[in-house]
């Protein structure tokens, strides 16, 4: 959990056998701690922290570790992308900023750098970038990329010219080749398609671990409770919500994981109009869930939405679908 931290930023604590480590999150280039000031750097939106993002972040750690000084990210808040392109809404992210923080806390990196991304500094160009930020701010000693980094006005800050930089300024420069997962290159539009597409199994295999979305439980239209499911109605988090059909999830709630069976769609059988992310959690005792907090975990799909001819044809299918949902769920019971 991200918390206050004096002046410029926030930490993240994480345990390392019995000792408590913190990362730093430092909003701005301007007041960087002095410790910093030998890194081992990576620059990157890393929306997702998919499998490719999580093979360079291990790499930075490890180099940091290895030259002892510290492995440093830099990434942009708010996402390029949207500031460039303000007109593409919704504008589907992987992961919200705390989540992103979080996963690449675990990767051992020891602070994050949160740039400001706006029009002026779109303008900023790669050689300025190098020269006031990695190095005059962060002396690096090495700076370690993906395949295809490029930032910078007009793109320019490419693997060519860092190395060209490096050479000249003494920094090392390491380029990590893109990975891929059953002939599939990871990239966060490629996780973006899978989910878009309901294929959840496709975003677990790239991301390393199932896609989430977590929320506040709202009042929704109690039908559910009415024919005997009763659901919870989350208003999620991020703009990015899988395709309409019926899901096999798993719930954490309170500090607990649950099983459950969650539909996204427009309950068609009630003729609604209203996209809806409702959950029925398996075994779960029936008690007031408005206003709690929820985080589900998409394991599989199970179909398609449909439309019944009734609602007790509807009952039936659920019912159908709790007994593929525990079938499908075995595997993931016992995780965390």
């Amino acid at each position: 959990m991200v918390r206050n931290w004096p002046a410029h930023g926030a930490r993240l604590q994480r345990r390392i056998g019995e000792a408590n480590v913190f990362m730093d999150v430092i909003r701005g280039l301007d007041r960087i701690p002095p410790k910093y000031e030998c890194s081992v750097v990576t620059i990157g939106n890393f929306d997702g922290i998919h499998l490719a993002h999580q093979g360079l972040l291990r790499k930075v750690a490890a180099e940091a570790a290895e030259r002892k000084c510290s492995g440093v990210v830099l990434t942009f808040e708010p996402h390029p992308q949207k500031v460039l392109h303000p007109e593409r809404k919704p504008f589907y992210l992987v992961t919200t900023l705390e989540e992103k923080l979080k996963l690449i806390e675990a990767m051992g990196i020891d602070a994050v750098i949160l740039i400001e991304f706006t029009p002026a500094f779109a303008k900023t160009t790669a050689d300025v970038f190098v020269r006031d930020i990695l190095w005059d701010r962060l002396h690096l000693v090495k700076l370690v990329i993906g395949h295809d980094t490029a930032f910078g006005n007009r793109k320019t800050g490419n693997e060519t010219f860092l190395r060209s930089m490096g050479k000249e300024l003494g920094f090392d420069v390491e380029a990590i080749e893109g990975v891929q997962v059953e002939g599939m290159l990871v990239s966060s539009t490629s996780v973006r398609h899978a989910l878009l597409e309901g294929d959840v199994c496709r975003a677990m295999k790239l991301l390393g671990r199932p896609y989430s979305l977590s929320g506040m439980v709202v009042k929704g239209y109690r039908r559910g409770s009415e024919i005997g499911v009763p659901t919870a109605n989350i208003a999620s988090e991020k703009e990015l919500i899988p395709a309409q059909g019926v899901y096999a999830v798993t719930a954490r709630m309170e500090g607990r994981r649950h099983p459950g069976v969650l539909n996204i769609g427009y309950s068609p059988t009630f003729g609604d109009n209203q996209l809806t992310v409702e959950v029925h959690l398996l075994d779960f005792p029936r008690e007031e869930l408005y206003g709690k907090s929820i985080e589900v975990f998409f394991i599989d799909r199970i179909r398609d939405e449909v439309k019944f001819e009734s609602p007790k044809e509807l009952v039936r299918q659920i019912e159908r679908d709790i007994e593929r949902a525990r079938e499908l769920l075995k595997p993931h019971l016992g995780a965390a």
